[in-house]
């Protein structure tokens, strides 16, 4: 007689005598597994599982093996105003599927009330058995500190790529083609971060608008790949994974373990919501049964309880096992540690994190923000955490527009932030400029406000503090001068990342000039607005950026985390004098000269940066990594060595 798994093994097992199920809940009073027909149709079998110990229901269905299709059926009190959505006629997807056989699309008989008895079978993908290989051996991360992350969508990324087949575009496999692999290694990507590439559903507006969500953050299953990118399933991004690690370049998972597609009160029953929404999600604490809403997505990730981080980390180990994953960007990071009093810095889910023997040594990376009570977090995770760091952003891009008073923030930014990341001498920032949540580097300097129409909301939508200008026109412009000065200012702005201490974050398609049309919030547009024009790209600026990162990875103490002190920088003026307090107080203070005390055997560094519109001459100590002239142009960044190094 087959065994079954030991309880703690949840979703479908393959074993010798069948497929083993099992679910938890600890208020269903019943729970089921429905098993599909070979193309998910019709229901072939409905088996009772059986409650066992702590709130498991498990039970073992013969016959059947990989690749058979199958969903969960619960039932339980249903009382909406009390948070409690048990309806026996919704089809569950199991939170640990491994695979589903058709993506999700919103329907709004998902979310019909108990006592419409609309079985949701036909309008959902059902979840795949699957036999899983042999797990990968342990390997350390594939990511060198300070080293450069690309923030990149597949779908944006490959859709337009004129070096990859047709048939592969828009997939996690035209990742590891050669055209693919040749540009990230042309432009010095250490790892590259993928939105989100698990399984997730269209917000409920976006089909009346003709609009999908392109991005990905709206997760229904937390292991499950979307069959849209990944076809080919985990194998699939194993395989790439492996071909990227093969040219060291690691792969950054940006996982949603904040909220769910399911949504708010009149969302869809698809998982969680219907399997013990109590334990799963949050609900305000002054009002049981109403979902508290920290994410703005209508519903908040309750990782205060162990059955959502029991689920969390069996999602992140998956991944690392089974695809070799280096690390994770987690989305709306402060929600991983709310308890009902707030965010914990000390909170279960991270000393859980830092214990796992499978998951404590992965690059690991906060976004520090959510929209609850007390929600930003910038510098509170702690060790091992790296944080994106808003606070570079929005200080480099004032000094670059020419805003007073910004010279003091821009050093601070470029030396690592020590006034954030306290209590340590390394710093944990990813520095970046722009991300795929606002405008684009190119529009940041060509729009001074947000174009959103496109996305059917009356432009309300979208940040509307950008930070950003225009040179004159908004938008599109023939004028060359316009265009001119706008480019140099993309360049300065790539070359200022470049020479900031810690991890650096560029989005795909920013080093060479892809704009999204002033649109600044562009999740719904899996369209020509976010995907990549390859074949009209700015190569020049792509050499530039190209250059940016020979220079930083030739001079490797540049982007070193470890935070600069008094006695490892000197801030000087571009004559070679001492900066003083009259520079670092006077408003318009237009230039700074970061002198870099390196170790003994590399040559001594130094960077200009030059905001005015003059040229402007540099002290002959120096000499430009880019020619021998020691003058820097007009509202550009200039990298020297000394002239007898």
């Amino acid at each position: 007689m087959a065994h079954a798994p030991p309880p703690e093994k949840f979703g479908a097992t393959v074993t010798a005598g069948g497929v083993h199920f099992a679910l938890w809940s600890e208020i269903a009073t019943a729970a089921w597994v429905s098993i599909f027909d070979d193309e998910g149709e019709a229901e072939i079998d409905r088996v009772a599982l059986v409650r066992g110990p702590a709130d498991i229901f498990q039970g073992m269905v013969p016959g059947i093996g990989a690749g058979a299709r199958y969903g969960f059926r619960t039932d339980g009190p249903y009382d909406p105003g009390q948070g409690l959505w048990f309806d026996p006629a919704k089809l569950l997807m199991d939170p640990h599927a491994l695979a589903i056989d058709r993506s999700y699309s919103y329907d709004s008989r998902l979310a019909a009330p108990r006592n419409f008895a609309i079985d949701t079978a036909q309008l959902m993908p059902k979840a795949i058995v699957v036999g899983l290989p042999q797990a990968l051996a342990p390997q350390p991360p594939f990511f060198a500190p300070g080293g450069l992350i690309y923030e990149l969508s597949v779908r944006s990324f490959t859709m337009r790529h004129p070096g990859i087949p047709e048939a592969q575009r828009g997939t996690v496999a035209a990742l590891a083609h050669p055209a693919v692999i040749a540009h990230l290694k042309k432009i010095g990507v250490t790892a590259i971060e993928l939105m989100p590439i698990t399984a997730w559903i269209d917000e409920r507006h976006l089909g009346p608008l003709g609009l999908h969500n392109g991005w990905g953050y709206n997760p229904v299953s937390f292991m499950a790949l979307d069959p849209r990118l990944a076809p080919g399933g985990i194998a699939e991004l194993r395989a790439t994974v492996e071909t990227l690690h093969a040219h060291d370049i690691g792969v950054i998972l940006d996982v949603v373990f904040n909220h769910t597609g399911e949504s708010d009160a009149l969302g869809p029953t698809l998982s969680l919501r219907g399997i013990d929404p109590r334990a799963y999600f949050h609900m305000i604490r002054d009002e049981p049964g109403t979902l508290a809403n920290d994410s703005g997505c209508g519903n908040t990730l309750n990782c205060d309880h162990p059955a959502t981080r029991h689920l969390i980390f069996d999602a992140m180990r998956h991944f690392v096992e089974h695809a070799g994953i280096d690390g994770f960007r987690f989305d709306l990071a402060p929600i991983l540690g709310r308890a009902r009093d707030g965010f914990e810095p000390g909170a279960a889910f991270f000393r859980e994190l830092k214990r796992d023997p499978l998951l404590a040594d992965r690059v690991l990376i906060a976004e520090p923000w959510d929209i609850g009570p007390g929600g930003y977090q910038l510098g509170n995770f702690g060790e091992p955490f790296l944080e994106w760091n808003d606070r570079y952003r929005d200080d480099v891009r004032r000094f670059w527009r020419g805003d007073p008073h910004s010279i003091g923030d821009l050093a601070t930014r470029l030396a690592g932030s020590s006034d954030i990341f306290v209590r340590t001498d390394r710093s944990r920032t990813v520095n970046f400029i722009a991300a795929h949540d606002g405008f684009t580097l190119a529009d940041l300097v060509a729009h001074q406000r947000k174009h959103n129409d496109a996305n059917g909301e009356q432009n309300r939508d979208g940040h509307d503090d950008n930070m950003s200008w225009n040179n004159g026109v908004e938008g599109p412009t023939a004028d060359s001068n316009i265009i001119a000065a706008r480019r140099r200012d993309v360049k300065a702005l790539l070359s200022t990342l470049f020479a900031s201490r810690g991890a650096i974050m560029l989005t795909a398609g920013d080093e060479f000039g892809r704009s999204q049309r002033g649109n600044n919030n562009a999740y719904a547009q899996d369209n020509d607005i976010t995907w990549l024009d390859w074949d009209n790209r700015d190569i020049a600026l792509e050499d530039h950026v190209a250059m940016l990162a020979a220079i930083r990875a030739a001079h490797p103490a540049i982007g070193d985390p470890m935070l600069l002190g008094p006695g490892d920088v000197d801030w000087q003026r571009l004559d070679g004098s001492d900066f003083g307090p009259e520079d670092w107080h006077n408003p318009w203070t237009p230039a700074l000269m970061m002198v870099l005390h390196l170790p003994e055997q590399e040559n001594t560094v130094a960077i200009a940066f030059n905001r005015a519109d003059e040229r402007v001459a540099i002290t002959a100590r120096w000499k430009r990594l880019d020619g021998d002239e020691a003058m820097i142009e007009p509202r550009s960044v200039a990298f020297l060595v000394e002239r007898n190094g």
